[in-house]
């Protein structure tokens, strides 16, 4: 009867808690709904099991693999191929892939090969900064589509820009603004498209914030394109993220199949997104539903539909072309292949695009991620990643419940990018520290300090941002899997956002020690997290951020 009372008291107490927001009593109430709502949902849907060691057994099975194991493709020797049931596999030479390591590094090479593309520039990000350095690259789009024109055979030079229409559209300077005159000046080979959620409709968008309405859901996925060269990231295109905001981020050089399904698949969103006109006002693109006017349930059928038209078209021409490749009557030897023309070497690493859109009912990357998670065996060590501390209840269940070692790297409030931030975003690096501190506690009662392990990123005058994971098979010192991309591995990533990462497995011993060296780089500044961690001054967390944090922990 007390537990009954209590939860029926819930609700009640969270309006009062959210009532306590400093100068935003409208918005404490409104969410107050939205945490009632989410939380009856929430317990419904699961009840976490005090029993952890059950925590293999309770997770989504590994996709049984179609087919067994080929001898004749290398894709048979490695323990990964179940993915590609999910989507595509791309088997590249991992001469092909490096692995960059600073923000610098990453404008630059941006902005080369902003300067060499001749056919297609595809860009999917939160925003575009509005600083001098956002204008840099602006005027280096401007100037390739100016020589574009200017050429004795003029191309077809086209760019795709793919942002969030919340974000982007935040301020009177933005991210629309920015573009806009790229659009009104190339018209035919300019397309800006600004995602919508279709959870942020009728009197919830009319009354929500602005930067509070970023809450509900975003388009967060991090893919820049340059002809047939990709770059894969966590990085926004802004200026700290060109300069001291650390992240991750992998460049796919001469990968034409990999080039065309992100290209694909930025499309398809910005199909059922709003396009940028050169007045600054948005539209629908002919025949698509409209994600916060139109029928929600009509919009997200379409959206999944036309995201998953992609993801499946792209893994049947991958399947076809292994079948020739690797099946066809007459198998060429490689010596062969170069002298009819195919100079490409056989693979010895695969890319495999994990998607994750859960507005319209595609969970891909989070199918695959508790997949991994739970099959780590005994003696394999994970490294995982995340500037923003807040995994899912699934995830933190097989991290305290499987076999392998974990080291987690997170921020330290001082590099957490909501640092100093003004108003209630400013208690946001303290919730996540409450957090933090929670997991740390359910650690230590199980007496898994050993095997958990947390670690916080500090470096002076840099902020943290880099996510992801590296799995390393028992008895090897270098990783064979990493997942590099968008996700956090929270509430919101796996709920909220449009997400979209890649799982990049490798037999390449050299590409092995690139993906160990850049883990080594971002754990090297770090310190390990123990039970003093949280008695300094910096980790002191106001009663009102405590009992708040619970509640509205899935809007960050």
């Amino acid at each position: 009867m007390a537990a009954a009372a209590a939860a029926a008291a819930g609700p009640v107490l969270w309006r009062r808690l959210l009532g306590l927001l400093p100068g935003r009593p409208g918005l404490a109430a409104l969410l107050g709904r939205l945490s009632d709502r989410l939380g009856r949902n929430r317990d419904r849907r699961r009840r976490r099991s005090p029993w952890l060691l059950l925590a293999p057994l309770l997770s989504p099975t590994v996709p049984q693999v179609t087919s067994p194991p080929c001898c004749l493709c290398p894709e048979g020797v490695h323990r990964f191929q179940w993915i590609r049931n999910l989507v595509p596999e791309f088997g590249v030479c991992s001469s092909h892939v490096r692995v960059l390591s600073s923000p610098a590094e990453f404008f630059e090479l941006m902005k080369g090969q902003i300067k060499v593309a001749k056919r297609r520039v595809v860009m999917a990000s939160l925003y575009l900064g509005t600083g001098p350095l956002e204008q840099e690259l602006v005027d280096c789009l401007e100037s390739t589509l100016e020589k574009s024109l200017q050429a004795k055979f003029p191309s077809d030079l086209k760019v795709s820009i793919l942002l969030d229409f919340t974000r982007g559209s935040r301020g009177r300077k933005n991210s629309r603004t920015m573009l806009l005159p790229l659009l009104q000046r190339f018209p035919e080979q300019v397309r800006v498209s600004l995602f919508h959620t279709p959870n942020l409709r009728g009197l919830l968008r009319l009354l929500i914030p602005e930067r509070f309405n970023e809450t509900i859901g975003l388009q967060h996925i991090k893919v820049y394109l340059f002809d047939n060269s990709v770059i894969l990231s966590g990085a926004n295109l802004s200026d700290s993220y060109f300069t001291n905001r650390q992240d991750r981020y992998v460049f796919l050089q001469d990968c034409p199949e990999i080039a065309d399904f992100f290209t694909e698949l930025v499309d398809a969103v910005g199909d059922v997104s709003l396009q940028l006109q050169g007045d600054d006002t948005v539209q629908v693109v002919e025949g698509m539903v409209h994600p916060y006017k139109g029928d929600r349930a009509a919009y997200c059928r379409a959206a999944n539909k036309r995201v998953m038209d992609v993801i499946n078209s792209a893994k049947a021409r991958q399947q076809v072309l292994h079948a020739q490749t690797f099946h066809g009557d007459s198998l060429l030897t490689q010596e062969d292949a170069a002298a009819a023309g195919d100079r490409r070497p056989a693979p010895d690493t695969w890319i495999y695009p994990l998607i994750q859109m859960k507005p319209f009912e595609i969970q891909i990357d989070e199918i695959v991620t508790e997949t991994l998670l739970t099959e780590a065996e005994r003696g394999a060590k994970v490294y995982l990643t995340t500037g923003y501390f807040n995994l899912t209840q699934a995830y933190m269940d097989l991290v305290l419940g499987t076999r392998a070692e974990y080291q987690i790297l997170l921020a330290s409030p001082e590099v957490n990018g909501f640092f100093g931030a003004k108003g209630v975003a400013g208690a946001i690096p303290a919730a996540y520290v409450h957090i933090e501190r929670q997991f740390y506690g359910e650690v230590c009662s199980l007496g898994q300090q050993e095997r958990v392990r947390l670690q916080e990123y500090w470096r002076r005058g840099w902020t943290f941002h880099a996510k992801g994971l590296w799995l390393y098979l028992a008895g090897s010192s270098l990783p064979c899997l990493t997942l590099i991309g968008s996700p956090n591995f929270g509430y919101r990533s796996v709920h909220r956002d449009l997400e979209a990462q890649i799982a990049i497995v490798t037999e390449s011993r050299a590409l092995q020690q690139q993906l160990h060296q850049e883990q080594e780089q971002l754990y090297l500044c770090s310190g390990v997290v123990s039970s003093a961690t949280f008695e300094q001054p910096s980790r002191q967390v106001k009663l009102w951020v405590k009992m708040v944090t619970p509640l509205i922990k899935n809007f960050f």
